[in-house]
């Protein structure tokens, strides 16, 4: 199977030095810094159809649509952006239990029928008490993976071809005789998560399990767990990786631009946002903090071209494949021999970051046969790797 690039749309803001902006985890960062500003360049409507024109047109298949207080709603945004693309997709985070299933399941439906069926859900459960408690949920951490399941079981019946009326009553939600339109195309659902109620609940309701950027080893290890988990309910999961990228023609420029973003924090940024993070109920946020132990920033390398620079201040995805237009190949092609399919990435600035990974790197992966479709890079949208 051929890989499917996805790119990152930095509705917290986007920069070309401040690696905390675009923040998709809860209480890890702010829209707004401590001087008024957010960032270099806000996330307007303008600016954001500049990104995922410039994603389309350089072959990646969609974008993922954060989740965050900090953020902009990211239905609304991908809906918006929608009217200003082809064929490109939305991967738009999706949080189970701040609206009900039915709703939910009729506003997707309609977004499906409204854009061609441009609509991919990423669920997330969220790893923060405190930003949970700014949307009124108290659930605790294992409370929000069991109502995940049941929405994600109401949805599916709901999307289901019979359209027979869904009951359901479980812990957390219900329903009685419930019912929608179901969309001609169900989007597909996306998820991550490294603890074990997580990984149980992507084994028995999700199409692609994401995970964030750890070591080859570690990726491979929490692949066979999901694995394993689809495989006690008689299903198979796809998967796929969350990871920021620095490409440039050598490895030294690379790296000299990864220093350039490291020289340009502050140390008290980054003390701030690991005592963030380090509140954090999230396996995957503590395994993220855990590569560049907590802070130090002495040895960020984790892996062959793989750096943890970028989780020194922001939540979340926290790792980059730094390296030559050639070794990024070389590390995707690695990602995908363990099983990973679905590659979302993103750069610093996003817009720039989406040309030159778009014309320099996306062509060395068609020539080694790792994506669908042909045709260089500039101008081409594929939508391979959805089935």
């Amino acid at each position: 199977m051929s890989v499917t690039l996805h790119w990152f749309l930095p509705t917290n803001g986007d920069s070309r030095s401040d690696l905390s902006l675009g923040n998709a985890v809860g209480a890890a960062g702010s829209r707004v810094a401590a001087d008024g500003s957010s960032g270099d360049r806000r996330p307007t409507l303008e600016y954001l159809t500049q990104i995922a024109v410039a994603a389309e047109q350089n072959g990646f298949t969609g974008a993922l649509t954060p989740t965050s207080s900090w953020c902009e709603d990211a239905l609304v945004t991908a809906a918006a952006l929608s009217q200003h693309t082809d064929a490109f997709k939305y991967l738009v985070a999706f949080r189970p239990g701040m609206q009900r299933p039915t709703y939910a399941a009729h506003q997707f439906a309609t977004f499906q029928r409204l854009t061609g069926n441009r609509l991919l859900l990423n669920v997330v459960v969220g790893g923060d008490d405190l930003e949970q408690r700014r949307y009124g949920d108290a659930l605790g951490k294992d409370d929000r993976y069991a109502r995940a399941g049941e929405a994600l079981h109401v949805i599916r019946e709901l999307w289901a071809a019979s359209g027979e009326p869904v009951t359901f009553k479980g812990e957390h939600l219900w329903v009685e005789g419930a019912q929608i339109e179901a969309p001609d195309v169900a989007p597909e659902i996306f998820f991550g998560g490294s603890s074990p109620a997580a990984i149980e609940v992507a084994g028995r309701y999700v199409d692609v399990y994401l995970t964030w950027g750890e070591p080859p080893a570690a990726v491979a290890e929490k692949l066979e767990l999901v694995r394993a988990a689809a495989a006690r309910h008689d299903r198979e999961v796809r998967f796929g990786i969350r990871l920021h990228a620095i490409a440039r023609d050598t490895a030294d420029d690379a790296w000299n631009e990864a220093d350039r973003l490291l020289s340009g924090l502050d140390p008290k940024q980054i003390e701030a946002a690991q005592l963030i993070q380090r509140a954090s109920q999230s396996e995957g946020q503590r395994r993220m903090t855990a590569l560049h132990g907590g802070g130090n920033t002495d040895n960020l390398v984790v892996a062959p071209n793989l750096w943890a620079g970028v989780g020194l201040v922001r939540g979340g995805a926290g790792t980059a494949l730094v390296g030559s237009h050639e070794e990024i190949a070389d590390r995707i092609a690695e990602y995908h021999e363990l099983g990973i399919d679905h590659f979302v990435l993103s750069g610093y600035p996003h817009l720039e970051e989406a040309y030159r990974f778009g014309e320099c790197v996306t062509p060395v992966l068609r020539r080694r046969g790792l994506l669908a479709g042909a045709g260089s890079a500039q101008g081409a949208t594929t939508t391979g790797g959805q089935s």
